[in-house]
């Protein structure tokens, strides 16, 4: 299948305003970045609060995140645990609106919020009528309740504890009354009834988690990537040319900067499922890279005396246009219905790749053939310059040798001269003597 037939796009022609492109887009998320103090981390890599809860009823995961989006908390993640209507969820700040940072630090605070977050209007209005909630009530507060009732501390304390113990086993929820009607004396129970209500949420646990990606993980993972851009350097250097492994990994380089420069833009959060994201993008733009190269070398045989290097590189990608269209089209369109269907849990996963997609397919052309072009020119260039030079060099030399032989000969035909002068006036010397000694005899 092909969208083009015999395309003859000339993108070398505009190479430098994507560089312009690509150098404003970084430079715009590292000021983004400073401007904002750094990225907005998930718990992954920040911490933050543990709140394990368990609903009287059947919840939706999504219904709990919508209920917490009005403190500010969305973005936590949530985890039903099993087929019950347990919950775990590990909040951290997303907004300072509602939330003070150092409520992070004091997680019955952070607990507080989450409770209320949840809590039905009925059950608010039963608080604001001064009755407890058993479901979210520790001990010490039912035992207060019970002491005002019986103004004895030693029953209150057997009844809370009775209280306490059945919670305990029912996973902090107590679903009717009528299930603690036999713990307690019919007066003690009614009054109770009267008093308090049994509310929608129990709170099981309330603890500060660290950051999941420590110094230590965050170091290794450092070193792999370090590792991983060699080895891409070495086996694209060993296939092609080093040149060309060189431009792959700076074009590597120029995704990973565009796709976090677009998360500092949006104030997506850095999770570990968008480090994953950004890893399958250096995997994908690497593979289209690649593809592009593979026609380059072969034109480049093909070529090499008909076409200039620019041109080479214009008809291995329009080659390879229809390929990339579909390979990108249909990988953006399925990452794209994630994003719109997926739901909270992995929409920041789904932007990185559309980011990622996008910058990808677009520096395999404008940044990795690119780059081959430019230095390609330069080594031309200098080879043109260097033969001009050496040309320059022989012509000197044969210039100086030139004059050199001048300087030789003409001493020795100076000589030649003063020889014949001196020969001629010898002869004339012996003539003379001749002629003399004629006259005598």
């Amino acid at each position: 299948m092909e969208f083009f037939k015999n395309p003859n796009f000339k993108f070398m022609k505009v190479k430098y305003i994507a560089f312009l492109l690509s150098l404003t887009i970084i430079i715009a998320g590292g000021i983004s970045v400073y401007v904002k103090k750094g990225f907005n981390l998930s718990i992954d890599f920040a911490g933050g609060t543990l709140v394990q809860i368990n609903f009287k009823d059947d919840v939706s995961i999504d219904k709990v995140r919508k209920s917490l989006k009005n403190v500010d908390l969305g973005k936590s993640i949530i985890q039903k645990l099993g087929e019950g209507h347990e919950f775990i969820i590990k909040a951290q700040k997303v907004s300072s609106k509602n939330i003070e940072e150092e409520n992070m630090e004091k997680p019955e605070e952070v607990a507080n919020k989450i409770v209320e977050a949840l809590r039905t209007e009925e059950e608010k209005q039963l608080l604001k009528e001064g009755k407890l909630d058993l479901n979210i009530s520790e001990k010490s507060f039912i035992k207060n309740l019970l002491l005002q009732i019986t103004g004895d501390e030693a029953k209150a304390e057997e009844y809370a504890t009775k209280i306490a113990n059945y919670k305990k086993k029912h996973l902090g929820i107590i679903k009717s009354f009528d299930e603690i009607k036999d713990l307690l004396p019919k007066d003690v129970f009614e009054k109770l009834k009267e008093k308090s209500f049994l509310g929608n949420i129990a709170l099981l646990r309330v603890e500060i988690v660290g950051p999941q990606v420590g110094k230590d993980l965050r170091y290794k993972a450092t070193q792999a990537t370090i590792w991983a851009l060699i080895g891409m350097l070495v086996y694209i250097a060993f296939r092609f040319k080093f040149l060309f492994g060189v431009s792959a990994v700076l074009t590597l380089a120029h995704d990973v900067l565009v796709t976090l420069s677009f998360i500092s833009f949006f104030n997506k959060e850095i999770s570990l499922t968008v480090v994953a994201g950004i890893l399958t993008i250096v995997g994908y733009s690497l593979n289209d890279t690649i593809v592009i190269y593979d026609r380059v070398r072969d034109n480049l045989k093909k070529y090499v005396k008909k076409l200039g290097i620019e041109e080479i590189l214009d008809v291995s990608i329009n080659e390879t246009l229809s390929r990339t269209i579909i390979t990108s089209g249909t990988t953006l369109l399925t990452v794209l219905a994630l994003y719109i269907f997926g739901g909270e849990v992995i929409r920041d996963f789904a932007f990185t790749m559309l980011v990622g997609i996008i910058s990808g397919t677009y520096s395999s052309i404008y940044q990795s053939c690119a780059y081959i072009g430019i230095w390609e020119k330069r080594k031309e260039k200098k080879a043109k310059e260097k033969k001009i030079a050496n040309l320059k060099r022989i012509e000197e030399r044969k210039k100086t040798e030139v004059k050199k032989v001048k300087e030789e000969t003409a001493p020795s035909q100076s000589e030649g001269k003063a020889t014949q002068v001196t020969g001629k006036s010898s002869k004339r010397k012996s003539t003379k003597k001749s002629k003399k000694k004629k006259k005598k005899r």
